[in-house]
């Protein structure tokens, strides 16, 4: 784990905003020069706390108007229905995230489909074949109120 300074946390927010700014626009926003800055996205990235960069996309502009979160619970707490799901889960585009939690489910799941239709196949020729699941809860998202794609970077 890389101990993060200010100058790190600097960059790291104006990097968050915008992927694509220039190494000297960087430098400029974050009071360095251009070739200790460099040296500091290097030392992120190879350190891993860059992991990578990518564009983010409007779904709805995409198409995709249907948003759930879906609440899973498998029947037994056994390590091949735990794989079994794990894997089978990693390569749905649908999911958009996927979390191992405490309480009432096992999985929380962040879906997205074009619609209504899409979501009852994606459930019927998928979720509903993964050996081991009892149950599956789905919740509408009707609105989000906050959307968080930063990672808060202010000391604790």
């Amino acid at each position: 784990m890389m101990k993060l300074e200010s100058a790190d946390r600097r960059i790291l927010k104006t990097l968050q905003k915008d992927g694509r700014i220039s190494n000297q626009d960087l430098a400029e926003a974050t009071s360095m020069s251009t070739s200790a800055c460099w040296r500091r996205v290097r030392a992120l990235q190879d350190s891993g706390v860059i992991q990578h960069y990518s564009a983010i996309v409007n779904p709805e502009a995409c198409g995709l108007e249907f948003h759930a979160i879906l609440h899973v619970v498998l029947t037994r707490h056994e390590p091949d229905y735990q794989k079994h799901f794990v894997h089978a889960v990693a390569d749905r585009a649908e999911i958009l995230d996927c979390f191992s939690t405490t309480g009432d489910a096992d999985y929380h799941l962040r879906i997205r489909c074009h619609n209504k239709d899409a979501y009852n196949s994606f459930l019927e020729n998928f979720m509903f074949k993964i050996p081991g699941i009892a149950t599956v809860r789905t919740n509408l998202v009707l609105r989000e109120i906050k959307h968080q794609m930063a990672v808060p970077l202010d000391p604790a």
